[in-house]
């Protein structure tokens, strides 16, 4: 009897014991979490284009945990004035319209940190533009952004122009890590690539050119066209070409010299693209002072001459004379060659179209997705008001983006239908769409993302006073604990109950 009860007020310690301390355990670990503040990281992004510069302010929480988590947008800031590549003759005069958005990062980033956080800044189609027609002017202007960067607070990485086809690849990597395809949360709230989600492609519309970038169906087919990015542990194949003087600026800027060029007179030249009842006095090097239109000047080119434009506000002309911009009998009816002589695999899957896609668009009245009809009408419609007109119908009324929508309009048309392939089938898997979140969609996040060789990764917010893991092994170990003592008290109970029972039974059959 002793024996039996020695294991079973063990057992019965035991199995209080570990109730106990589940029960404690469990209670300290929901009560004590402390929560921490995660130490907050900063980047800053110059996105330097050709026709303004746009200062962005990215963070992050500061504990990296397996190379995986989020980097928000926490304030845009754009410059005044034109872009970079205008002060190719006064590099000086860059300072002044830096400082006032300068001044509002630095109130934005606590001061302690502003030694750690890096500046970057990227240049695009308008300084590749001025380095092709003026290389010395190009350095200055870069020279004369380091020379400021130096005497500023934080940690300046350099000043460099970027390539067409990096723009596109950054662009696409921007779009798709909004739009967590590259990660997800799980049920467990931790990051994971998510299961077969299909990435986006990127259309990207600048001043000075304009990229497309998508995963072809096939990629393998296209390796010589395909930029290799690696992204979270997997690769992708990504499709991108850069069209350069194929923004919406220089496009524009091509039109007005092939209307010149088909004009009876220079001095008053019609434009079908401007409305009705518009008239502006340009100077000849507004649009011929361009590398994009020197092939076109006249062989009596002086940059001061006046020309006066005046709008007639019809679209079908409009629609004829953009056409002209494309050279779309270069690829002799190729299928993966739709213009300029450029290799380009079938459009793929969903694409999102910010920049100038989305500001065109948004001036249309239109937004998201739509079809081909929905967008021809309402470009119809636009191309034929009157100047006085188009001042009620824009939701914010500027003179040089206001007289250009019908143009741009047409241009995306014939760049989107003509050029890149789409159809009334592929048009409505098209996302026009300015940002995710609060966070701006363009290359300037995918740039700081690989220039950091970082996708950083979201910090513990919350200190347990055990590790996750420790605290399950104990749970584990305790559960199990308690369990077998309880299956022992019951073998026990079993056990004892049938040696009370033995004895009896032999005395009734044990004969007088």
């Amino acid at each position: 009897r002793m024996l039996t009860r020695t294991p079973s007020v063990v057992a019965q310690v035991f199995l209080l014991l570990s109730v106990v301390l589940v029960i404690a355990i469990a209670v300290i670990q929901i009560n004590q979490q402390q929560i921490l503040s995660p130490g907050l990281k900063y980047g800053i992004v110059l996105d330097a284009g050709s026709s303004r510069t746009t200062v962005y302010v990215y963070e992050w929480p500061a504990e990296k945990e397996n190379n995986t988590g989020v980097v928000s947008q926490t304030f845009k800031c754009n410059v005044k004035g034109p872009g970079i590549s205008s002060y190719g003759s006064s590099p000086g005069a860059l300072a002044k319209p830096l400082d006032d958005c300068l001044n509002k990062v630095k109130e934005r980033i606590p001061v302690h940190l502003h030694k750690n956080t890096s500046v970057y800044l990227g240049a695009t189609a308008g300084m590749r533009l001025l380095r092709l027609q003026n290389e010395s002017a190009a350095n200055e202007v870069l020279a004369s952004i380091q020379s400021y960067f130096r005497a500023q607070p934080f940690e300046f990485r350099g000043a460099q122009i970027i390539t067409g086809p990096e723009e596109g690849v950054y662009g696409w990597i921007t779009a798709n890590y909004l739009m967590g395809n590259f990660l997800e949360r799980n049920l467990w709230r931790t990051w994971v690539h998510p299961y077969r989600k299909e990435t986006m492609g990127a259309l990207d519309l600048g001043g000075a050119s304009t990229q497309i970038s998508f995963i072809p169906k096939d990629p393998e087919e296209h390796l010589n066209s395909t930029l290799q990015v690696k992204l979270y542990g997997y690769n992708y194949n990504v499709y991108t070409h850069s069209y350069q003087c194929f923004g919406r600026d220089e496009a524009e800027k091509r039109l007005l010299a092939l209307l010149l060029q088909k004009s009876k007179t220079s001095a008053n030249v019609d434009n079908p693209c401007y409305p009705q009842n518009y008239n502006t006095a340009l100077t000849m090097k507004d649009f011929f002072g361009s590398l994009c239109t020197q092939s076109l000047r006249p062989a009596n080119y002086y940059p001061n001459q006046p020309v006066n434009f005046h709008g007639t506000g019809d679209p079908g002309l409009c629609q004829e004379m953009v056409s002209l911009l494309f050279n779309l009998t270069a690829c002799r009816d190729r299928e993966d060659c739709p213009f300029n002589g450029i290799h380009q695999p079938k459009v793929e899957g969903n694409f999102v179209a910010f920049s100038g896609f989305y500001y065109t668009i948004h001036a249309l009245n239109l937004s998201g997705q739509f079809s081909l009809d929905d967008f021809n009408s309402s470009m119809w419609f636009f191309c034929s008001q009157s100047w006085a007109q188009l001042q009620f119908m824009l939701p914010k009324f500027e003179e040089i983006y206001a007289r250009s929508y019908c143009f741009s309009a047409n241009f995306i048309y014939y760049l989107l239908v003509h050029g890149y392939n789409f159809n009334a089938e592929t048009w409505p898997q098209i996302h026009f769409q300015k940002e995710v979140g609060n966070s701006s969609i363009g290359w300037s996040l995918g740039y700081m993302l690989s220039l950091t060789n970082m996708i950083p990764a979201e910090g513990k917010l919350i200190q347990l006073p055990l590790k996750p893991s420790l605290f399950a092994g104990l749970l584990v170990f305790l559960t199990a604990t308690a369990l077998l003592c309880l299956l022992f008290l019951v073998y026990l109970c079993i056990v004892s109950h049938q040696q009370k029972n033995v004895p009896r039974v032999e005395h009734v059959f044990i004969p007088e």
